[in-house]
């Protein structure tokens, strides 16, 4: 039976594989349950060509205990752009869906490719000022997203829509957003923002509460760079729905993400004192 990444009662702590084969993926799968991960984010494209088969990925998907988000972001394990064109992108998140993993992350410019970098349409919404990336408006692409997530979920499997800007949006913004990714009825929504000071930093702690309470799909907020990394541990307190983690830190992981066994002992901790 699938299991589900959006049905659950707390946060996910999610143990990021960022792995060459099957086999070590499994091995870090492993590793990241024994610190404490309560879900599993898959990055596709750090495992070799011959490791991306659905067999493969069974393989992977059947040894892991947990729900597993799949994603694609063209990133290589030595973190090069694969430049995958992105017909095939999809087909392997979808390769993955046939696998059997609980779900896949969406990027917000998921069929159109030149929005990952710039934004190409018209500044008529509050959250398109600043050409913010990953982030598209023309409705033929969104009903071809709509598509795939119909497909996906007849599946019985679940989205996380992801959208990374790449600049500074407030709340009203942040929430113009969350509610304008909603309206293609995916299961999870997850937007993050760079953060450059400590002002920023309160904006966006200030935001995920008030997502909490105006949207009702499960929305994953924090900010990226140094002021905003404390937003990774309390966002997830105030109503997130993810903590994505390093198991350990090797050359390969993202170093702005905390530590999964460290990040465990905090969170009890501050779960502790707000009981």
């Amino acid at each position: 039976m699938r299991k589900s990444f959006a049905k659950h009662n707390q946060a996910l702590l999610i143990g990021v594989v960022r792995e060459r084969t099957a086999r070590d993926s499994i091995a870090k799968i492993q590793s990241c349950k024994t610190h404490g991960a309560t879900a599993i984010d898959l990055h596709l494209s750090c495992m070799d060509e011959s490791e991306r088969t659905i067999d493969q990925l069974r393989n992977v998907v059947n040894a892991c205990p947990l729900p597993i988000l799949a994603l694609n972001y063209n990133h290589s394990y030595d973190w090069k752009d694969t430049q995958t064109p992105e017909e095939e992108r999809i087909e392997l998140l979808m390769n993955a869906i046939h696998a059997g993993a609980a779900a896949i992350d969406l990027q917000g410019y998921s069929f159109h490719e030149p929005s990952k970098h710039n934004y190409c349409g018209a500044a008529d919404f509050s959250f398109t000022k600043g050409n913010p990336k990953e982030i598209v408006t023309d409705q033929a692409i969104i009903d071809k997203q709509r598509k795939l997530i119909d497909i996906i979920h007849d599946m019985g499997a679940e989205v996380v829509i992801s959208t990374h800007p790449g600049v500074f949006l407030d709340c009203q913004q942040v929430l113009d957003l969350a509610r304008f990714l909603e309206q293609r009825q995916p299961d999870m929504i997850k937007i993050v923002t760079p953060c450059q000071n400590y002002l920023q930093l309160a904006e966006t702690i200030k935001t995920q509460i008030v997502l909490e309470q105006e949207i009702k799909t499960p929305v994953h907020y924090h900010s990226s760079g140094k002021a905003g990394r404390l937003s990774r541990i309390v966002n997830p307190i105030l109503g997130g729905h993810m903590i994505f983690c390093s198991d350990g830190f090797t050359p390969n992981a993202n170093f702005e993400q905390t530590d999964l066994a460290t990040t465990k002992i905090a969170l009890d901790a501050l779960n502790n004192i707000l009981l």
